[in-house]
């Protein structure tokens, strides 16, 4: 694809940005298991993260090429734009299928950084990534919802305002389809911590800060509702696509952020006389990474065009996200092998960078699960599950 002046200036920009946030800066935070508060405001202040939100509301009004430029650049840079990215896609449930009073009383405040809205509550533990099985329940009582039951791997709480948070307001029972009678909630955290919900942090192999979540009788406003009752399995599937893109395009930041460690690593080092990169087991593994990466990025492109057109993109954004999460992390290998023992070493960020893009493998959505996407859903194959 070629960039067009807008994506060319955006991309500097981002860059810019990134540059007073050099390594040094990520490996303490990752060190500390510390949140990046100054980066974050850094980019909230430049509107980075208001990417998505329409101009009438405070934001840039781009699109979902836009906003992969923007995260693309932040992970290529050597940051980790999973400290921020929910917000870009999270905010999309409001955007589409918020009412305008509560897309007025949200949006502009969301862009400005007066409210945070990166918390996602989806996934639990015995449901996994089956969300229609999920056992967290919203019951309506008067003007109000009481919602019961446990999420996991919910990602940034403690440095959000709002929570998307999805919940069943139908039994399953009483449905015709399994997708049927889920609902979407907007949660105010500040409100809800502490007075029927907790938060119990989880240690993981990366810095990101994941959570699971307790609900015990929380009570949310009726009008805190997203959209009609039981629709709301439809969606967060409607914000998926969306999802996938913007992950496809950190992988791809991640990707040519390992390849270029790896080319000026083995341009430099010299072992018996000779630059190890002018060996071809050295040269052609980050050569054929480079050629896999670059084919992700053009998917990511293609993808992302389709969503900004209104068009059905499903196949493409998961094929993104497959080819783009595969390519970083044959980078990553590549960038740990050409750099030998030092790839272990933290201060060349290369075991940094490697942990956090073994992450998408995994999440939000696993290889195994867009294969069988593409088997049934494209290919018209059984169902695999």
């Amino acid at each position: 694809m070629t960039e067009n002046e807008l994506h060319r200036d955006l991309r500097r920009a981002v860059r810019e940005l990134c540059q007073r946030f050099p390594d040094e800066y990520w490996r303490e935070k990752d060190a500390a298991s510390a949140y990046p508060e100054e980066f974050v405001k850094a980019m909230t202040d430049a509107s980075f993260l208001a990417a998505l939100i329409p101009e009438e509301y405070g934001g840039l009004g781009f699109g979902v090429t836009e906003a992969s430029i923007i995260l693309e650049e932040v992970n290529r840079s050597g940051g980790n734009a999973g400290a921020c990215h929910a917000q870009m896609y999270t905010m999309g449930t409001l955007l589409r299928h918020g009412s305008e009073e509560q897309k007025r009383k949200y949006l502009p405040k969301i862009a400005t950084g007066e409210l945070r809205l990166q918390a996602f509550g989806v996934t639990e533990p015995d449901a996994g990534t089956d969300t229609t099985q999920i056992k967290t329940t919203a019951v309506r009582r008067g003007d109000r919802y009481v919602i019961s039951g446990q999420k996991v791997f919910t990602s940034r709480v403690q440095h959000s305002d709002l929570m998307i948070l999805l919940a069943r307001t139908t039994p399953r029972d009483q449905v015709k389809k399994r997708s049927e009678g889920l609902s979407v909630f907007l949660v105010d955290l500040r409100e809800a911590i502490g007075h029927g919900m907790e938060v119990q942090p989880i240690e993981t192999m990366m810095n990101h800060e994941t959570n699971a979540v307790f609900f015990d009788n929380l009570e949310v406003p009726a009008e805190n509702l997203i959209g009609e009752e039981g629709q709301g399995f439809r969606y967060i599937l409607d914000g998926m696509n969306a999802e996938r893109i913007l992950i496809a395009a950190e992988c791809i930041g991640d990707g040519y952020w390992f390849i270029d460690r790896s080319t000026k690593y083995a341009s430099e080092r010299v072992v018996f006389g000779r630059p190890i990169g002018q060996n071809q087991g050295v040269q052609f593994p980050i050569a054929q990474a480079y050629v896999h990466l670059r084919a992700a990025d053009l998917m990511r492109y293609d993808a992302a065009a389709k969503f900004d057109r209104g068009e059905p993109c499903g196949a493409e954004a998961n094929m993104a996200k497959l080819l783009a999460a595969d390519a970083s992390w044959e980078a990553a290998n590549v960038a740990i092998q050409t750099h030998g023992g030092y790839g272990f070493a933290k201060e060349y960020d290369i075991e940094r960078k490697f942990r956090e893009t073994r992450l998408y493998q995994v999440a939000p959505i696993s290889t195994n699960l867009i294969l069988s996407y593409i088997g049934q859903h494209v290919l018209g194959m059984p169902r695999s599950f």
